[in-house]
């Protein structure tokens, strides 16, 4: 058995006065005591002068992407061997970063599964949706998963629950990265999308929507969609949030991953997808702009009482990078949420999104240990969420950690 040890200490929920020692057995936390715990005799101890919370979960990757320009669309046109490859080493960046459990909405040909299965030592978990649902020429085509349609969406659901995937994710508007594509409206009719969501529920998977504009967002919530990926709500004059969509998402207990977090020094107008870069120009949004538009949706979204969850959208572009989902927790604190509340988002909230609450999420007995240490204090200085120092998955140390 193990002990880990820290004056500072977030249980997934809330901070634990005076820090907490953590008894780890295999892959299993067996206990949550107070820091100056008397350990049992034999038992292998490690103290450190830091925070001590559950490994992050990011509730919006694509492993298939390594963050580089087009690498999405490349994973849809290289072998399988090459995209391989690449997950293998988003994955250790994910690892590395402290994130223990990975959601990937929307892979090339079902490659992530295999690594879910395998669950190898030191590998974060992964929740995956295999190709997403969309139309021909529509939002990440080049992936696979082009389904129009209700003959066709059943043959695509159909193969989709036989190869084994946990969740669907679904087109309903155009994306940023894909040319020709809809982003200011939507996806698939209405009865189609509806079909999509039924035909999920029925296998007992949950569907999460891309929804970039307003539209799309309407359009997915009518359809009864689990959750709303981005939330952007684009229109031709620029974002718009309006309060009976709020109270709309809110009522029926939608939850919603904004997608928020970048690192802004990536972010180079010239290099954005052609699309992003014409729709900003016309709508007058800077970078800057942009991302306070986006951190006052998040306000808007809580005090609606949605709840909201923490990914980061990782891989698809450079300011996207692949181990960063502590941008996303501290765009939120920079929104104004509680520290508390926002390191939930990636921690307990995410693993009861992911229906993984029985699993991972929060520092209890009986759940994986899954562990992340940082240095110093999160309830003073969030910032330190990007300072891991030790990671544990399911109760093997990932090393060496990255700043």
């Amino acid at each position: 058995m193990q002990a880990i040890r820290a004056p500072a200490a977030f249980d997934g929920e809330r901070f634990l006065e005076g820090g907490a020692t953590v008894l780890v057995d295999g892959e299993r936390i067996v206990g949550v005591e107070p820091f100056g715990f008397d350990v049992p005799h034999g038992t292998e101890e490690t103290s450190y002068d830091g925070t001590l919370l559950p490994g992050l979960i990011d509730t919006h990757v694509h492993l298939v992407a390594d963050g580089t320009p087009g690498g999405l669309e490349a994973a849809g046109a290289l072998g399988d061997d090459e995209v391989t490859t690449v997950v293998r080493r988003t994955l250790a960046q994910q690892a590395a970063s402290g994130t223990t459990t990975v959601r990937d909405l929307g892979d090339a040909r079902y490659l992530t599964l295999g690594f879910r299965d395998a669950a190898s030592p030191g590998v974060p978990r992964i929740v995956a949706s295999g190709p997403p649902f969309t139309i021909r020429d529509g939002h990440c085509h080049y992936l696979g998963g082009v389904a129009e349609g209700p003959a066709d969406i059943r043959d695509a659901m159909a193969e989709h629950v036989e190869r084994g995937v946990d969740v669907v994710k679904v087109m309903a508007s155009g994306g940023m990265l894909t040319p020709g594509s809809d982003q200011l409206g939507v996806q698939f009719t209405a009865e189609d999308l509806r079909l999509i969501v039924d035909l999920a529920h029925e296998a007992g998977l949950p569907v999460h929507a891309h929804a970039h504009s307003l539209r799309g967002a309407w359009h997915a919530l009518a359809a009864q969609v689990d959750g709303i990926e981005h939330f952007s709500c684009l229109t031709d004059t620029g974002m718009q949030t309006p309060p009976e969509l709020l109270a709309a998402v809110a009522a029926a207990g939608t939850v919603v991953c904004p997608t928020i977090g970048w690192d802004r020094s990536m972010i180079d107008p010239d290099r954005m997808p052609p699309a992003l870069r014409l729709l900003t120009e016309r709508m007058g949004l800077d970078p800057d702009s942009m991302v306070s538009a986006r951190a006052e949706q998040a306000r808007q979204l809580r005090a609606h009482g949605v709840t909201i969850v923490s990914g980061l959208d990782a891989g698809v572009s450079p300011p996207k990078a692949h181990g960063n989902l502590w941008r996303s927790v501290l765009e939120l604190v920079h929104a104004g949420f509680p520290v508390e509340e926002a390191l939930a988002t990636a921690t307990s909230v995410a693993a009861d999104v992911c229906r993984l609450s029985e699993v991972t999420g929060r520092l209890r007995a009986g759940l994986a240990a899954d562990l992340l240490v940082v240095s110093g204090d999160l309830r003073s200085e969030p910032t330190l969420l990007a300072e891991p120092v030790h990671v544990v998955i399911r109760g093997v140390p990932c090393s060496p950690p990255v700043p």
